[in-house]
């Protein structure tokens, strides 16, 4: 998979182009098919937001309509929300407002490798499919900066060793912005430059066989053996860890000025 670019005034347009279409024209519906098996991923995801937000200040990278923010409000934090593309904002901030929760949501559009935040004012940090946009040695040093000392980082992102799904990605360039890089192992490893705990959970590699069968009675059922036979793989043998479509990471102790 390509590596980051820098970001770039060029690349910081493609993205947001690329996001405001897709926010906008909804140009990316046909791969809601494939997250149709990611229930398993969604529910670690929500779990571990729901567990540390009551009281607390959240930052979500990443946002729209369909954000964590509004779970993270209604379960006691008060939450930043940030977004390169304004139309992501926009409808973020109407959403919000249509659930009666602006009081606890402040959504802007920011350079997530650049943030306009201050140091350590966040207990939370978390985001779904955003890192692999970034220049990952900026993020995670924005993120360390940003984290307090006892809070965490909650991401979701996708992984870019298994050659099928890398075929497919080949295949629907208009899928996807010419920057993203689903992450490698070597990127979950790079963490730990900048974070004394760094906890990852894989999901979703057999599990995607029962795509063609999400519209059968019998889908749920399937998606669920499926993935306890994930689980069971991703620990009985850990190399095919890196085949997994998902990765869910924790990431804790942030020591921003050791890797600076």
């Amino acid at each position: 998979m390509p590596m980051p670019m820098p970001m770039t005034a060029d690349r910081l347009d493609r993205e947001r182009e690329f996001h405001d279409r897709a926010f906008s024209e909804q140009t990316r519906a046909e791969v809601g098919r494939f997250y149709s098996v990611t229930g398993a991923l969604r529910a670690w995801y929500e779990n571990a937001l729901v567990e540390r937000a009551p009281g607390a200040q959240a930052l979500e990278y990443g946002c729209g309509p369909g954000s964590a923010a509004y779970l993270l409000a209604e379960h006691g934090a008060v939450v930043t929300g940030i977004d390169l593309s304004p139309v992501a904002i926009d409808l973020a901030r109407r959403e919000g407002e249509r659930r009666w929760l602006e009081t606890r949501l402040d959504f802007r559009v920011m350079d997530a490798e650049r943030l306009e935040l201050d140091d350590d004012a966040f207990d939370l940090v978390c985001g779904s499919g955003i890192l692999h946009h970034l220049d990952l040695e900026k993020a995670y040093g924005e993120i360390a900066r940003v984290l307090h000392p006892r809070g965490a980082a909650v991401f979701i992102e996708p992984m870019g060793h298994n050659p099928l799904i890398n075929a497919y990605r080949r295949r629907t360039p208009h899928l996807r912005t010419v920057d993203e890089h689903p992450l490698l192992m070597s990127d979950l490893r790079m963490a730990r430059r900048w974070f004394g705990g760094v906890e990852t959970r894989f999901f979703t590699l057999t599990s995607l066989a029962a795509v063609p069968l999400r519209d059968r009675p019998a889908f749920p059922a399937v998606v669920r053996a499926l993935d306890r036979v994930d689980a069971g793989l991703f620990r009985l043998l850990p190399p095919t860890r890196r085949h997994a479509w998902m990765v869910g990471m924790v990431l804790t102790d942030p020591r921003p000025g050791e890797a600076a």
